[in-house]
C-alpha cells in the first residue's frame, strides 16, 4: 500500500488566498470579509475590510466552513437544499455552522481536501468570484 504526503496548508497559502482574493474585491469596489480554514476547520486566516458590514465576518466563516465539510463550493450547493433537493433537511438537521450561500470553495492540493476559503460582504456571485480566482491564484 502506498501513500502520497499531500503538504497541508500554510500559513503563506492562506495569507496569499486572503490577498488575491482582497485584490478582486477592490477591483469590483467591494468590500468584503474573506475567512480561510486549514483541512481540520481551524482558522488559519481573517481578514474584514473595515468597511465591510459586519455580519460578513459571520456568513464567510460559515461559507468556508460548509465548503469544507461537504467539499464542494457552497455555490453549487444552493439547488441540494431547496424543497426536494437532496440536502434539503441538511441546514436544519445538524446543529453545525453551515451556510449554502454562493461564496465558499475547497482548497484542493494535488486532488486532496487541504482546507477552504469563505467569502461575505459582496452578492453571493461576487464573493464566489473572489473566493474561485483566490484559490486559482494558488494553484
Amino acid at each position: 500500500m502506498s501513500t502520497t504526503t499531500v503538504t497541508p496548508l500554510t500559513i503563506q497559502d492562506a495569507e496569499l488566498l486572503i490577498t488575491e482574493a482582497g485584490r478582486a474585491a477592490e477591483a469590483a469596489g467591494v468590500t468584503v470579509t474573506i475567512t480561510v480554514l486549514d483541512a481540520g476547520g481551524h482558522l488559519l486566516a481573517f481578514r474584514r475590510d473595515d468597511r465591510a458590514v459586519l455580519i460578513s465576518g459571520e456568513t464567510s466563516t460559515r461559507k468556508a466552513y460548509t465548503a469544507l465539510q461537504l467539499n464542494t463550493a457552497t455555490a453549487d450547493l444552493i439547488d441540494a437544499v431547496q424543497p426536494g433537493g437532496l440536502f434539503h433537511t441538511l441546514p436544519t438537521a445538524l446543529d453545525q455552522p453551515l451556510l449554502f450561500i454562493a461564496g465558499g470553495v475547497p482548497v484542493r492540493r494535488d486532488g486532496r481536501l487541504v482546507g477552504a476559503i469563505g467569502v461575505g460582504g459582496g452578492a453571493p456571485g461576487q464573493d464566489h468570484g473572489f473566493a474561485t480566482a483566490a484559490v486559482q491564484a494558488l494553484a
